[in-house]
């Protein structure tokens, strides 16, 4: 038996290749398959099962491409009711690959359809060596329950059982692959390693420690992060089998004429260039998402699905990433992108706006002078929590496109965020809707921590 895994940055999702002698199964693709195809073929491993977790939130998945590519079988939860061709998997099913017994189990809670599957390699033993949990256990973290409104107290209700009543009673030594690592909004406090054991998160998952029911809903359902836009609409589709890539728009390089016309026919500009590089200069009315920041969660959340996207970006390369990740999120229309950059636009003499760069040492200057200007915080919830400037208004990144009258227009607005990345995505939403006067805090809460103006 060999289990490879595939991490996805800014999403922390993990997929795995598992695999015998001759076939394997992939579980829970990411939506750009290509590498699951590359490696299987350099294993000489032919692929026949597709395994589905659940209906993903935060992801579109791969499963209709695997399946062109390759002929394999896909394996998805029998209470998802999905609309794609598929076997459907419920408690107590299974199914062999060589020497590999996968038991499904119906592990509800994160999502109402979840299942996990336990695998048995016979060729070595007749007791579980891996179980793959999907989003109901993670590394040091469960599921969050709470993406269904209305179901949140049933689902941890829900979650609780089937962790201790089936994903707890496996052997102690029994492998657990996640589909989720840090930095995941699947969950709230997942743990940096990639893999664990039954035993060891029996012994130290903080959210197994609780000796109740009771306590574990009230602590899981307690401070969780925000729930992105994209969650429901990517469970949809997934329910109904992505579109495949091949059949998407061709993103084409567009002359600046041509890319100024879509422009002013309704298409959305979206810069992905460096924070510093979008304030030097940019296309007016751009959303500004730094390819280097978490640029499929926050594009996901804050990008009309149904509208048109045009890039800005430095390279082709670049083009193909951002390309790429939306698709992941489930934004499919992109067209094309600015040939030849900023810089073509800018010796077209097409028009310009800038962003002024504010550094800590100015920020806190001005403060000292008592200058009347506006503190504007668009970190998540918690961080605001452990520490915030006083007297600095607290609105997340992408709840500045519906709380931007909250923001005073008459005063100078500094935009703080832990780097920047957010504060200049917040900087350009309001600018969408009219704010002229803003400052974006260059380096964020990590620079005002490390000048020491705590």
């Amino acid at each position: 038996m060999y289990i490879q895994q595939f991490f996805v940055e800014g999403l922390a999702h993990f997929s795995y290749l598992v695999g015998g002698n001759q076939y394997c199964a992939i579980i829970d693709p990411r939506r750009d398959v290509d590498i699951y195809i590359k490696t299987a073929k350099d294993l000489e491993l032919k692929i026949t099962h597709i395994i589905e977790t659940h209906l993903h939130a935060d992801f579109v998945s791969g499963h209709p491409d695997l399946k062109e590519l390759t002929g394999a079988e896909i394996y998805a939860p029998k209470a998802g009711n999905c609309r794609f061709e598929h076997r459907a998997v419920a408690e107590g099913d299974s199914f062999e690959i060589e020497d590999m017994e996968f038991k499904v189990l119906e592990t509800g809670g994160h999502t109402p359809e979840h299942v996990s599957c336990v695998v048995t390699d016979r060729s070595r033993g007749e007791e579980p060596v891996a179980v793959f949990t999907g989003d109901a256990l993670f590394v040091g973290d469960v599921g969050r329950p709470d993406l269904f409104p209305g179901r949140a107290e049933e689902l941890a209700s829900m979650l609780y059982d089937n962790i201790h009543q089936k994903l707890l009673k496996l052997p102690d030594f029994c492998e657990v692959y996640p589909a989720h690592g840090t930095g995941s909004l699947c969950g709230r406090a997942m743990g940096a390693k990639r893999s664990s054991t039954i035993g060891y998160e029996r012994r130290y998952n903080t959210a197994l420690q609780h000796k109740t029911k009771e306590a574990f809903k009230n602590s899981l359902l307690a401070g969780m992060p925000e729930v992105p836009d994209h969650f429901s609409r990517c469970s949809a589709i997934n329910s109904k089998g992505p579109d495949l890539v091949k059949d998407l728009p061709e993103v084409k390089a567009l002359e600046p004429e041509e890319f100024r016309r879509l422009k002013n026919d309704g298409h959305l500009v979206v810069d992905l260039r460096d924070y510093t590089a979008f304030g030097g200069g940019h296309i007016p009315g751009a959303y500004h998402l730094d390819l280097a920041g978490n640029f499929s969660t926050f594009a996901g959340w804050v990008l009309p699905p149904d509208v048109s996207l045009l890039l800005v970006g430095n390279t082709e390369e670049e083009i193909y990433q951002a390309t790429v990740q939306l698709r992941r999120v489930g934004l499919d229309q992109v067209i094309g992108y600015l040939e030849g950059g900023i810089h073509a636009w800018a010796i077209n003499a097409f028009p310009l706006e800038y962003l002024f760069q504010m550094s800590v040492q100015n920020l806190k200057e001005r403060l000292e002078r008592r200058e009347d200007l506006v503190i504007l915080d668009t970190r998540g919830k918690r961080e605001w929590d452990e520490f915030h400037i006083e007297g600095s208004v607290h609105i997340p990144a992408p709840d500045c496109r519906t709380r931007y009258q909250e923001v005073e227009t008459k005063k100078p607005v500094a935009i703080f965020c832990k780097t920047a990345h957010r504060s200049s995505l917040a900087a350009s939403i309001l600018k969408q809707h009219g704010f002229t006067n803003l400052g974006v805090v260059t380096g964020g809460m990590t620079a005002w921590q490390a000048a020491g103006y705590l």
